[in-house]
């Protein structure tokens, strides 16, 4: 048995959670998790909001709202829809609220001043003269002196990819009030990411085994790796120590230094909340553990070079990641999702109106594990009548409501002479089986949801081939072991849902009044013949309902024009 901590990227408390953001990191980290605790393995899976930062104090001044009060508006915001999703986190915290982030944070900090991985000096930096502040470099916007296109940022070209040097932006302005600021001195700490590089970091990039994606985003950027500023004047966030700060004020930590410290720090507030506080350090300086960040493609550079830089840094022992399945990006209809262009899914009605497992399981029927990808309704309706409706929920539906009907509501039995034949058509001649879990713990979200379709389409070739209505007419006792198989199979199909549908494999679970709690269950694998069958002859059957509802054209037209509608009405 392995032991692994998972993270999600911490989500900003800066607005709504979208399902480009649920498939990037989230929903994904879910699925992995539940399937590693069905396989037996130690989990603690790890997320919370990051609540620091420019963006909040700006929009949180423009609410009229105090800082505090605007991250938890949208850390509980947040929480709700990954609730409304079945996405569980051991712990779900946030950097402004956790007990010990400040305190953890100044200590890597000073760890890494005391290693001589952190350059202070003086330098210009741009500062609007109207808003009285130094500029975050996200909040200086101008043209790429790069790739000479439109809408770079301060620290980073949208268009290229390429980190930029805010001061050499061509024409830039402030993203808050639009105008042109100027440049002032000013003192920060810088990290040395040059040197730990040197010291380990590029060795230990190079040596790892990466998804293709990871390995040439960092690849590129070791080669050209230049320092980075860790400070920030402004007074919202965690102060530097104050014996290294001298006589200067307002000089915090940079959101995105403090940020990732979060789930070490979150971790630590999971292990007291069990009573056993030193149990983080089983998860975070011990050899044997797996560290496994779930992020989207824009992350890559923080959770594969500058956090393990970070943990490095420290000496004392920390892991460095093992796996960081970086997903693409998750557009919607064509065009990237952007809730302040209403372009997006409002999940308060989307959730009124359609099932949370069915989302989850086409969100991961068409992750953006490689390439980009897209949320498009007509592909979520075919999912939901074909995938779902049409191979599960068919074969659910008529297996069950016939042996309720006609076996007086119980699993039949099945004769001994019956099984072995039963167990080589199903098994082996109606149609190839794969193990699901295979895929999911290589990260292969869509092959898993395909191989879970897939293997509920042998049970429908079996169903065809057998024909146990017809059957029942010559022979009731060879229809009863044919039931019996399709019962099991069902059971079957309701271990393999789990991870992707957790509510509905619930639901299945009962159906075939299966034994235990599903959430208790070991992972099942592939049946092998003659020792695949759980369900007791006679045992009752749950309530049937049809698992999967169908989705109308005309419900799916709606949607779109209505999309449509919300961004026109914008314009």
């Amino acid at each position: 048995m392995s032991r692994y901590l998972v993270t999600s990227a911490l989500p900003y408390a800066n607005g709504p959670i979208h399902f480009g953001q649920v498939i990037g990191a989230y929903l994904p980290a879910d699925c992995y998790v539940r399937t590693l605790r069905m396989l037996g393995e130690e989990v603690c899976f790890v997320c919370g909001a990051d609540e620091h930062g420019f963006a909040i104090t700006v929009n949180a001044e423009r609410d009229g709202a105090s800082y505090p009060e605007y991250v938890a508006r949208w850390r509980d915001d947040a929480k709700a829809t990954f609730d409304r999703l079945g996405i569980e986190f051991d712990v779900w915290s946030g950097t402004s609220i956790s007990p010990h982030h400040a305190e953890l944070s100044q200590q890597f900090f000073r760890r890494l001043d005391e290693g001589g991985y952190l350059n202070k000096r003086a330098s210009e930096q741009l500062y609007c003269a109207k808003d009285e502040m130094f500029l975050a470099d996200r909040y200086v916007v101008g043209t790429c002196y790069v790739c000479g296109k439109d809408g770079a940022r301060g620290d980073e070209c949208p268009s290229c990819g390429t980190w930029l040097d805010a001061l050499r932006l061509v024409e830039p302005t402030c993203r808050n009030c639009g105008s042109t600021p100027e440049k002032r001195t000013t003192t920060h700490w810088y990290l040395d990411l040059p040197k730990l590089r040197d010291d380990h970091i590029g060795e230990w990039f190079q040596n790892h085994p990466w998804k293709g994606n990871v390995k040439a985003f960092v690849g590129a950027m070791l080669e050209d790796l230049q320092e980075r500023p860790i400070t920030r004047d402004m007074s919202w966030g965690i102060p530097v120590p104050a014996d290294l700060v001298g006589e200067e004020e307002d000089k915090v930590l940079y959101v995105w230094f403090d940020a990732p410290i979060g789930y070490v720090s979150f971790t630590r507030e999971w292990a007291e909340a069990r009573g056993e506080p030193d149990l983080w350090k089983q998860y975070w300086c011990d050899e044997d553990t797996r560290l496994v960040h779930f992020i989207g493609k824009d992350n890559i550079p923080f959770h594969c070079l500058i956090f393990p830089s970070m943990l490095f840094g420290q000496k004392q022992g920390y892991v460095l990641p093992w796996q960081v399945p970086a997903m693409e990006f998750y557009n919607l209809q064509g065009r990237k999702f952007s809730t302040s262009a209403n372009w997006t899914i409002p999940l308060d009605t989307f959730f009124e109106t359609y099932d949370r497992d069915v989302a989850r399981f086409y969100l991961l029927s068409s992750a953006p594990e490689s390439a980009d990808s897209e949320w498009r309704w007509e592909e979520f309706q075919r999912c939901a009548n074909t995938s779902l409706a049409d191979t599960i929920g068919n074969l659910v539906t008529r297996v069950l409501r016939f042996v309720a009907k006609h076996h007086d509501g119980r699993i039949p039995p099945i004769a001994p002479e019956h099984e072995e034949e039963l167990d080589r058509v199903l098994l082996t001649e109606c149609g190839a089986l794969e193990d699901p879990a295979d895929a999911i713990i290589e990260f292969r979200f869509r092959r898993a949801c395909e191989r879970l379709v897939a293997n509920a389409s042998v049970a429908n070739v079996f169903v065809d081939r057998m024909a146990p209505w017809t059957l029942r007419k010559t022979d009731p006792a060879r229809s009863a072991s044919v039931l019996n198989t399709c019962c099991q199979w069902i059971a079957w199909i309701a271990q393999w849902m789990h991870p992707f549908m957790p509510t509905k494999s619930v639901e299945l679970w009962s159906m075939v009044g299966a034994p235990g709690a599903l959430a208790d269950q070991r992972w099942p694998g592939l049946p092998r013949a003659g020792e695949w069958r759980l369900l007791e002859a006679g045992a009752p059957l749950g309530e049937i309902t049809g698992p999967f509802a169908k989705l109308a054209d005309e419900t799916i037209a709606a949607e779109i024009a209505a999309l449509e509608a919300r961004v026109a009405a914008d314009a």
